[in-house]
């Protein structure tokens, strides 16, 4: 039968979701300069597709602009088609930035990084996800032969991962049924959000062709372990020298850098709105599952809010180079350009009001009274979606980040998520999630 290859020209919106329209092949160089027409309201469907309350209603036209340099062609040799995508930005019909692009959105965040502190920030993301029909053996977390049961996914992964531009780092058998983890190489400035969602939609892909699908979810079932996305974060300055590492410094941060992680933890509790975004996210971060339910900094601890992550002295290894800290109170319910962008602004207003660095905690912040936690500056994270918009939508300050509206357009769609759940059972929450993400 003949064909004419498509490609999909897609956006990362609200929801977390890769939306677009698919072009003829031919047609890409033409659009990569006049792009593919969307529909404002479309920003407020959420990840069960119902159109949460909407400014736009039924008016108005934007574009979608694709980006060559996030083109994904896949061919697995299998006598399907190749899978071809490309990610773009969405602009207003004279050229500028949409209000409600979370492209944009992480472009400002990076240029008032780079305007107020000269740097650029590397990131990489970590992947997790489990298989939604398949079941391990007990005693496999971590294992060879829980690698051995996935190794085909994982080689056909790394495949289209190096021959998409990403850099293969490490697939691994994780601790949960069915769980696996996924990481790539950092990246500068935007690309580190590109590659994030570039490896999300070649691992769902890979999990389809091989008819293992797979789930994002942030929390399978209320009793497990659940799915975590973590943002490994350093920089370097104009001359691209790492800029992140202090050998005289208590915690190992450099001064500009631990101000950063400083308003981070400080508006922490505001911005998991937009990193952990789902119903079911606050179940997850919750002590000791190894998520992140305070707003501490961690020497090595995988429940902090960010982690300082170890230095190896194996070999020879450059310390400024390999040093970076890692942000834990994520998931990927979440677009990784708005998960980027609020860590980056609120980096960056730390930076601005000269915050000092925060003492790293080597305890179990679990075991102290809610008294203790306030006196030492701690604070539990929102036990809640709902608490966690309010939050968001009331801090003095983190709303001011983003374009005029965004946070009010954020805040009806996430209620409009929690709307179509109110009448559900746990149980059915949960299996909604899962096929969702």
């Amino acid at each position: 039968m003949k064909r004419e290859e498509l490609i999909f020209v897609g956006c990362s919106d609200i929801a977390g979701k890769i939306r677009g329209k698919s072009v003829p092949a031919s047609d890409l160089d033409a659009r990569l300069r006049r792009g593919v027409g969307w529909t404002p309201t479309n920003v407020q469907i959420t990840c069960f597709d119902l159109i949460a309350d909407t400014p736009y209603g039924a008016f108005g036209d934007v574009l979608l602009v694709p980006d060559p340099n996030t083109l994904v062609r896949a061919a697995f040799e299998d006598g399907l088609p190749a899978e071809s995508f490309v990610v773009g930005t969405i602009k207003r019909l004279d050229g500028s930035p949409w209000e409600c692009c979370t492209r944009s959105i992480l472009a400002d965040a990076l240029d008032r990084l780079h305007r107020v502190a000269g740097l650029t920030l590397n990131s990489a993301f970590e992947q997790e996800f489990h298989f939604k029909a398949m079941r391990s053996a007990a005693g496999s977390a971590y294992s060879y032969g829980g690698f051995r049961v996935q190794r085909v996914f994982g080689e056909t992964l790394t495949a289209v991962m190096r021959e998409s531009g990403l850099k293969p780092d490490t697939f691994l058998k994780e601790y949960g049924v069915d769980q696996y983890e996924v990481t790539s190489g950092p990246q500068h400035g935007l690309r580190g959000a590109d590659h994030a969602l570039m490896l999300r939609e070649l691992i769902r892909i890979v999990g389809e062709r091989l008819d293992r699908p797979v789930s994002f979810t942030p929390l399978r079932d209320p009793d497990g372990v659940g799915n975590g996305v973590h943002v490994h974060m350093s920089f370097v300055d104009d001359d691209g020298q790492p800029a992140t590492y202090d050998p005289e410094s208590a915690t190992g941060l450099s001064h500009t850098a631990g101000s950063f992680v400083a308003g981070i933890l400080k508006y922490l509790p505001a911005i998991v709105a937009l990193t952990a975004p789902s119903g079911i996210s606050y179940q997850r971060l919750s002590p000791h599952r190894w998520s992140a339910p305070f707003n501490n900094l961690g020497a090595q601890d995988r429940e902090a809010g960010v982690r300082l992550c170890p230095l190896f002295d194996i070999g020879e290894v450059d310390k400024a180079a390999q040093f970076n800290f890692e942000y834990r109170a994520a998931d990927a319910a979440a677009s990784p350009y708005l998960q980027l962008a609020a860590i980056v602004h609120a980096g960056v207003q730390g930076i601005e009001d000269g915050m000092p660095t925060p003492p790293a905690t080597s305890e179990d912040l679990s075991l102290l009274s809610a008294e203790v936690l306030a006196q030492r500056g701690y604070r539990r994270l929102p036990e809640s979606l709902e608490t966690a918009l309010e939050l968001f939508q009331n801090d003095p300050v983190a709303p001011t980040w983003f374009p005029d509206g965004f946070a009010d357009i954020y805040v009806k769609h996430k209620r409009g998520e929690l709307d179509f759940l109110k009448d559900k059972s746990d149980a059915e929450v949960h299996a909604a999630y899962e096929d969702a993400y």
